[in-house]
């Protein structure tokens, strides 16, 4: 890894960027362990913003913590995505058939403003900045359901996934002509407005199952 990156308020984020750049890239493979000191110096930082950086790795699951090795890069594995788009698709959809029924128009102006961000990262092609956008998205039409628990338990499992996330996406926007990343977007825009709580829940149901085929698809081809 040759990146470094300067002293700032945000340093953290600097570091963390750096290292699931590295991750996602194949720089790092599975196994691969994270030493603080080691990567301290090659990224020019104290231990402190490394070590943030690795425990914010761990959450977001794309490392792990081994006995005897401490914190290494994060395998993929079939078993935990399936297990974790079931349980995505479970409270997912009741969320969204929630929220569609209760949404107000300020909050649906609010995921078009995310959709708009969204479809620009795609045209980019930056991974990160379009999960953000389709979960921030996603969030404002949960949280309209009203049950703060609800949406939290899911942010948690978005957090969990976001390996298996960056999987998939990149795989459709490297499929030429592939509109998943945003067809489904555009389709719940429409339920919310329409306050479809029925439409808002198969849509939902549908672009979770088609995530789940894209991204097990990915893991076996390796």
């Amino acid at each position: 890894m040759s990146k470094r990156v300067e002293p700032s308020p945000s340093l953290t984020d600097q570091v963390y960027a750096v290292l699931h750049e590295a991750i996602t890239s194949g720089e790092y493979p599975a196994g691969y362990r994270l030493r603080i000191r080691d990567l301290a110096a090659e990224v020019g930082t104290s231990v402190m913003p490394v070590r943030e950086a690795i425990r914010r790795l761990e959450e977001a699951g794309f490392a792990e913590r081994v006995p005897h090795k401490g914190s290494v890069v994060k395998g993929q594995h079939l078993a935990e995505l399936l297990h974790i788009y079931d349980t995505r698709q479970v409270l997912e959809v009741e969320a969204a058939r929630r929220g569609a029924t209760r949404i107000d128009e300020a909050d649906a102006a609010r995921m078009r403003e995310e959709f708009e961000l969204m479809r620009r990262a795609i045209a980019d092609g930056a991974v990160a900045p379009y999960l953000d956008h389709d979960e921030a998205l996603l969030a404002i039409l949960y949280e309209a359901a009203g049950n703060p628990v609800l949406v939290n338990t899911i942010r948690t499992l978005w957090q969990h996934c976001r390996a298996y996330k960056v999987v998939g996406a990149r795989a459709a926007l490297d499929a030429p002509g592939d509109d998943t990343l945003w067809r489904y977007q555009e389709q719940l825009l429409k339920a919310a407005h329409a306050r479809d709580g029925a439409a808002a829940a198969a849509i939902t149901n549908e672009s979770l199952a088609n995530a789940t085929d894209r991204i097990k698809e990915q893991l076996v081809s390796r």
